[in-house]
């Protein structure tokens, strides 16, 4: 079974890659599959490290009002945000930093080449296919940024045209629409949106920063474009997102601008060798209008070229090379130019993974070597065994590295606040990680897995001694993982609960804004007439944040499904029913008990 997967494993994840409806559209008759943990497709039960995957079908069944509220459902995730609707946010993987994943939209590496993170918050659910999280180093497969995981995101590709139009409270109003065009070998997909909300106040009275008791509000403009041709054994396709957010926080506002672009071109070389070629191309914008008003350019381009060969019986081997250019400029409003940098990097990977009867085994090492930070090698290695035909044991190690971002070797020091240093090293960590996944019975899926991380040369700045950034921290992170599904006769159950312990292994205090203990549930029932009704959950236990402590909260929210006819739905959800008052990050806000309702159209034909 292994030998026939990887035989057109690049072929298949560039269908995956690239048309993920195709993929998509039967998802009662195949099994999920994932393409980011090993880069070459496998089907998610024989993937030697832990991924979830959230499919368009998940992300539409549970009506989440944007993407950071999803991915703060999945187990291993925490999440911090300042205000409403597109306010500033940060994603945490496993405990780890917020600048330690590595986010890929359609392949391509999006984050900002000044702060090492991406902002969500701007990036909607509805033009999003899928999405893969994988938890866990991988640096052996994709380089920099990859020590707490890794965040995949797959564009719509419109085979049906679609129309959705929503409106809720805080003043939140919407639209959408996709339509594509074409067969199975060529064709082009156009989804667009718009969404604004009168939003609230982002601060309350608790706020350090600033406090100004007015509504901010928040406006997102977005197309994507996908397009795909069979040239005789190989398929040539592009896609490009674009966003463009207004964000108004208290005494300022924010534009920011994101676009991620690429171009493929992959199949079979000869029988037994498959290839895939990748053209990307991201930037980032954001100007900010403040007493403190600042402009900050992100460019990143890049060339990578992956390749996969049969190697006998249930084996194969994967190599690649890539290339990278990273861009990035600051100014202000009282200095003027502050940076205006740029860096090249070149890597190579090789990786192997074959079966020998109920064991699979996984070996990979990449070497990255940049003109500006040095040489970067690392590792990953990966053992399953199928003890039964419902229970599968797996245990792994892997190495991860972060590359310091533009903002911390280079920002001068301007008398306020921090300093870059030129002179940093990168970032680094080790990983074990064990898992168990059972099937107690038909519809049921079972998965619990350990970890403990040890990271070193974390980068930080070290006040009162010295402004500037200096790698001074170590962190210790572990954590045990449960997550369950259950599925059977209209009714749906699932959940998932982390404990985890991430403190800085210098002083012993826990890191901030991570949480000890996180729980989700979800409970559902579809009835004959395909109304859906459902039950939603999260957990959230106590954590420290910057002069203060956060209290536990617990949320409770509903929604409901309602079909009028063969094409068209009515979906209602209810947020936070107890109207509880929690925070995320100290003197922020966030939203009290509130609604939104949407009425959805999909052409069957």
């Amino acid at each position: 079974m292994y030998q026939t997967i990887h035989k057109t494993a690049l072929c298949a994840a560039i269908s995956l890659c690239l048309s993920p409806a195709v993929l998509a559209s039967d998802a009662k008759t195949l099994d999920p599959v994932q393409v980011t943990a090993t880069r070459v497709e496998r089907p998610l039960d024989e993937a030697l490290a832990s991924v979830t995957v959230i499919s368009r079908a998940d992300i539409e069944a549970s009506q989440a009002p944007d993407l950071l509220d999803l991915l703060g459902r999945q187990v291993g995730v925490d999440i911090a945000r300042t205000g409403g609707p597109g306010s500033g946010s940060a994603v945490f993987l496993r405990g780890g930093n917020s600048n330690h994943s590595l986010v890929l939209v359609d392949g391509i590496r999006v984050t900002s080449t000044g702060q090492g993170v991406f902002d969500f918050a701007h990036l909607p659910l509805e033009q999003i296919e899928r999405i893969e999280i994988v938890r866990g180093p991988r640096a052996a497969f994709w380089g920099s940024d990859a020590i707490g995981g890794v965040i995949h995101v797959f564009t719509r590709d419109p085979s049906q045209a679609s129309v959705r139009l929503l409106a809720g409270s805080y003043g939140r109003a919407g639209a959408s629409a996709g339509a594509g065009f074409g067969d199975q070998d060529s064709g082009i997909g156009i989804t667009a949106g718009y969404q604004r909300l009168g939003g609230f106040s982002a601060t309350n009275p608790r706020s350090t920063f600033s406090y100004d008791p007015d509504d901010d509000g928040y406006r997102n403009r977005n197309l994507s474009v996908r397009g795909r041709a069979a040239l005789g054994s190989q398929r040539l396709a592009f896609s490009a997102i674009s966003t463009d957010a207004d964000v108004e926080f208290d005494r300022g506002t924010t534009q920011a601008r994101n676009t991620s672009a690429g171009v493929t071109l992959g199949g079979e070389l000869r029988p037994g060798w498959s290839h895939l070629l990748t053209l990307g191309h991201a930037r980032e914008d954001l100007d900010t209008a403040s007493s403190f008003s600042n402009q900050f350019q992100s460019r990143r381009t890049s060339m990578d070229w992956l390749n996969s060969l049969d190697t006998g019986t249930d084996a194969s081997l994967s190599f690649g090379l890539n290339w990278q250019r990273e861009n990035g400029a600051s100014q202000n409003v009282f200095n003027g130019a502050l940076f205006d940098q740029q860096r090249t990097s070149k890597a190579a990977f090789l990786a192997w993974g074959g079966r020998l009867g109920a064991h699979v085994l996984d070996v990979s090492a990449r070497h990255d070597d940049s003109d500006q930070y040095g040489a970067a090698t690392s590792g990953n290695a990966g053992w399953g065994w199928s003890f039964s035909d419902r229970a599968r044991l797996r245990l792994s190690w892997g190495e991860g590295f972060r590359a310091p971002n533009f903002n911390e070797l280079f920002y001068p020091d301007t008398g306020f606040g921090f300093a870059g240093n030129p002179g940093l090293r990168p970032e680094s960590s080790r990983t074990w990680e064990g898992g168990l996944e059972f099937e107690p019975a038909t519809g049921q899926r079972l998965g619990l897995s350990v970890y403990r991380s040890q990271a070193r040369d974390l980068i930080a700045f070290a006040a009162p001694l010295t402004n500037n950034a200096i790698n001074i921290n170590r962190a210790e992170l572990e954590g045990v993982e449960l997550e369950y599904r259950f599925q059977r006769d209209g009714w749906t159950a699932g959940g998932n609960l982390a404990w985890q312990d991430a403190v800085d292994a210098g002083t012993g205090n826990a890191l901030l804004r991570r949480a000890k203990r996180k729980a989700h549930v979800d409970l559902g029932y579809r009835f004959a007439g395909g109304m859906e009704l459902a039950l939603d959950g999260d957990h959230v236990s106590a954590r420290p944040d910057f002069g203060a402590n956060l209290d536990a909260y617990s949320l409770v929210h509903l929604r409901l499904a309602l079909p009028l006819g063969p094409a068209w739905r009515l979906e209602a959800r209810l947020e936070n029913l107890t109207n509880r008052d929690y925070a995320m990050v100290s003197g922020y806000n966030t939203p009290g008990r509130s609604g939104v309702l949407s009425l959805v159209w999909n052409d069957k034909r």
